[in-house]
C-alpha cells in the first residue's frame, strides 16, 4: 500500500525524533504520536482531512524561520494546522497553494513550538484568579507545570476543617465571599479523587495555556503530619504513601519538594526516599527546591541524587544557583557534581531562570522551627521566643537552614508585597532602607512588617553572578522555568519578580541575541522538547506532524524583556502569535480571549480508577 503525500511527510519528519522519544513512558490514555505515524503513513489516496483530493487546512504560517525544538538548525519553511494537530511541516515552502481558512506570513520571523514552563506557580490563578496568564502567553508559554512543594490536592479533611474555622477569612483581595467560595471548592479536593478533581476544575475555567502539575511534598508532608515538626511514624508514612500514589494515578508528573521552607522541610531524607519510590512505581521523578542553595549547596545536591538513586528514579534540581557571594564559587562545583552523577548512570538534570536575583517571602529569613504548628507570628509576638529567634539570625556562624537575609545582607532585600496602610508606601525599597527609616535593627524592623501584614511578604533576594547564570545556561541538561505565576498589570498589586513578565524573552533577546551565551535553536530546545522529554509528554515540544498545535511566531530582531525590579509589571515584547491547540491566543502581541488550554496528566494517568 503506497503512503499518501501526508504520510510519507509525517513519516520523513518524525524519524529523528526515535533518538528524542527513546525510553519515554508512553501513557496508554492518549493518542500517541508512533499511532498516529502508523495510521497515516499507511493510508493511501487523498491525504486526511481532504475532499476530493485537495487538502483545506484551518491554518497555515508560511515564510517562517522554523527552530523545530530539536535544536536542529533553523530553515525556511511553512507549518499546517488542522483543527488541534500539526499536519505539515514543509522546508523550503510549498504550502502557498493549499487551501486554508488563515494564512499568516512569518517572513522574518522565528516559528517555534511553544514554551513549557517547568516551574509555575499558576495555581491561584489557574483555579480562582485569571485563566488568561497575560504575563506567561506574552513570553511565548503554551504550557505550564505547577507543583513546587504545595498543591492545592490531595487535601488532608483536617486542612479542610481548619479553612472551615476560619469563618469570612479573606482571600488576596479581602474578598470574604471569595473566601467561602474557595473552601467550598477545596473540599471536593480532599483525599483519594482529589488531584484529578483539582485538575478538571481549573480546565473548566477555560485557561489561555495547558497545565500539569507535580504533587508538593509539602502537601503530602501535611497530609501525614499536618505542620508538626519531627520524623513521620509507620501510620504517618503509610498515609503520605497512599496519598502519592493516588496523586500520580491521578496525573501528577512526579513529586516535588522545597526543602527550605517549613512544613516541607521538616521531612528527612529518608522520608523522602520512601514516598519517591511510589513516584517511581508509576514513571514518575523527583524535582526538588533542594535544602540549600547556598553554604550547603554540595551537601543538597548529594542529597538530591541520594534520594533520587535509591528510589531508582531520574533528579531534577529546581532553579540551579550558587547563592550568596562567598558561595559563588561552588557554581561550577555544582556542575561538577551533576556531571560526574549523570556520568555514572544517575539522571540528574535542572532547570533556571535567567536574572541573578531569587523571590520569595521575607518569612524565608528566620529559622523554620519559630514557624512549627503555623505560629510565626504568635511567636514573633513572644518577647522570650523573638528573643531567641533574633539571637539565632543574627549568629554569625553556619546554620542548619537557608539564612536568605544573611546571605543577600540587608542592603540586598527588596521588599515588594505589603499591603497593610500603615507600610504600603515602603514597598519597592530595601530592607536597610526601611530598617533605617524606622531607626531599628533590620531584624526589628522585619518582624514589625510581618506582624502588621500577617502574610509572607514578597521579597527579592539579590544572591547569584551572572558568570554563573552564564554557565549554567550552557550546560546540554538545563532547562527554563519562570517560578512565578502569570499575572495581569491591570490588576496586579505592589511589584513582583521580572521573571513573571520577562524569563523567555530575556533568554531570547539578551543571552541570545545579545551576548551569544547559547544558540537559538538551543534555547529553544530547552524551552520546549527538553521540558517535554523530561515530563514524559510525547504529544507536545516539537513542530511535527501528529503534535498539538502549540505555536510560538516571534520576532527574532526584537524580544526582550521590558520588566525590571523596580517597575516589574511590564510585558514582554517581540511575541507576535501564539497558538494554543490550534486555537489563537495572541495575534499581532494582544490576548483574544480565548481559553483554548487544557490539563496534561503524567505518566502514572489511570482515568479508569475508580472514585
Amino acid at each position: 500500500m503506497r503512503a499518501s503525500g501526508l504520510g510519507r511527510m509525517l513519516i520523513a519528519f518524525t524519524l529523528p525524533m526515535a533518538p528524542l522519544t527513546r525510553g519515554l513512558t508512553v501513557n496508554p490514555t492518549r493518542p500517541t504520536l508512533l499511532l498516529i505515524l502508523l495510521m497515516v503513513g499507511a493510508c493511501s489516496g487523498p491525504e486526511a482531512g481532504s475532499e476530493g483530493g485537495s487538502t483545506t487546512y484551518d491554518l497555515v504560517i508560511e515564510n517562517g524561520r522554523i527552530v523545530d525544538g530539536t535544536g536542529n538548525a533553523w530553515f525556511l519553511g511553512d507549518v499546517a494546522v488542522a483543527g488541534d494537530r500539526i499536519v505539515a511541516v514543509v522546508p523550503g515552502g510549498g504550502l502557498a497553494g493549499a487551501e486554508a481558512r488563515e494564512r499568516v506570513d512569518a517572513s522574518g520571523r522565528v516559528v517555534a513550538p511553544g514554551f513549557i514552563d517547568i516551574q509555575s506557580h499558576s495555581r491561584g490563578p489557574l483555579l480562582t484568579g485569571d485563566p488568561h496568564v497575560l504575563s506567561k502567553v506574552t513570553q511565548g508559554i503554551t504550557t505550564e507545570i505547577m507543583g513546587e512543594g504545595a498543591t492545592d490536592a490531595p487535601l488532608p479533611g483536617r486542612t479542610l476543617d481548619r479553612l472551615r474555622e476560619e469563618e469570612g477569612a479573606p482571600t488576596e483581595d479581602g474578598d470574604a465571599e471569595a473566601a467561602a467560595a474557595r473552601r467550598a471548592r477545596l473540599a471536593s479536593f480532599v483525599g483519594q479523587g482529589g488531584f484529578d478533581a483539582w485538575l478538571s476544575a481549573m480546565e473548566a475555567r477555560e485557561p489561555s495555556v495547558n497545565f500539569g502539575s507535580y504533587v508538593g511534598a509539602t502537601t503530602l508532608r501535611m497530609y501525614g503530619m499536618d505542620e508538626a515538626m519531627g520524623a513521620s511514624g509507620p501510620a504517618e508514612l503509610d498515609s503520605m504513601r497512599a496519598a502519592v500514589g493516588w496523586a500520580m494515578e491521578e496525573g501528577a508528573f512526579g513529586m516535588a519538594s522545597a526543602l527550605i521552607y517549613p512544613p516541607g522541610n521538616y521531612a528527612s531524607t529518608e522520608e523522602l526516599i520512601e514516598l519517591a519510590r511510589v513516584v517511581g512505581e508509576h514513571g514518575g521523578h523527583y524535582i526538588t527546591h533542594m535544602r540549600s542553595e547556598a553554604d550547603r549547596l554540595l551537601e543538597a545536591i548529594d542529597e538530591a541524587i541520594r534520594i533520587g538513586s535509591e528510589a531508582g528514579i531520574p533528579v531534577e534540581i529546581y532553579h540551579l544557583k550558587a547563592a550568596g557571594v562567598r558561595n559563588h564559587g561552588l557554581g561550577p562545583l555544582a556542575i561538577d557534581r551533576i556531571n560526574s552523577a549523570r556520568a555514572s548512570g544517575l539522571d540528574v538534570q535542572a532547570n533556571m531562570y535567567p536574572y541573578v536575583a531569587g523571590g520569595t517571602g521575607l518569612t524565608a529569613c528566620f529559622p523554620p522551627w519559630a514557624s512549627e504548628g503555623g505560629r510565626l507570628f504568635e511567636n514573633m509576638e513572644d518577647p522570650a521566643i523573638w528573643a531567641r529567634i533574633r539571637s539565632e539570625v543574627l549568629d554569625p556562624s553556619p546554620k542548619e537552614w537557608e539564612d536568605l537575609c544573611g546571605l543577600a545582607t540587608p542592603e540586598n532585600v527588596l521588599i515588594l508585597g505589603l499591603e497593610s496602610p500603615e507600610y504600603e508606601g515602603l514597598a519597592g525599597q530595601r530592607l536597610s532602607e526601611i530598617a533605617a527609616g524606622m531607626g531599628m535593627d533590620w531584624t526589628d524592623a522585619a518582624r514589625a512588617l510581618l506582624l502588621a501584614e500577617r502574610q509572607r511578604i514578597g521579597t527579592i533576594y539579590f544572591l547569584m553572578s551572572e558568570e554563573n547564570v552564564r554557565l549554567n545556561m550552557q550546560q546540554p541538561w538545563m532547562k527554563f522555568g519562570t517560578d512565578a505565576p502569570g499575572l495581569d498589570p491591570a490588576q496586579a498589586t505592589g511589584e513582583a519578580h521580572p521573571r513573571a513578565y520577562g524569563t523567555f524573552p530575556r533568554i531570547l533577546g539578551h543571552y541570545v541575541r545579545e551576548e551569544g551565551v547559547i544558540s537559538l535553536e538551543e534555547a529553544v530546545r530547552k524551552a520546549t522538547s527538553a521540558v517535554a522529554i523530561r515530563l514524559g509528554i510525547t504529544d507536545r515540544g516539537l513542530l511535527r506532524p501528529g503534535m498539538f498545535a502549540d505555536i510560538v511566531i516571534f520576532d527574532p530582531e526584537t524580544i526582550g524583556d521590558r520588566a525590571t525590579f523596580e517597575d516589574s509589571h511590564q510585558f514582554s515584547v517581540g511575541v507576535e502569535q501564539l497558538w494554543v491547540n490550534g486555537v489563537a491566543v495572541l495575534r499581532n502581541g494582544e490576548h483574544t480571549g480565548a481559553g483554548p488550554g487544557r490539563a496534561l496528566r503524567g505518566p502514572g494517568y489511570r482515568g479508569d480508577r475508580d472514585r
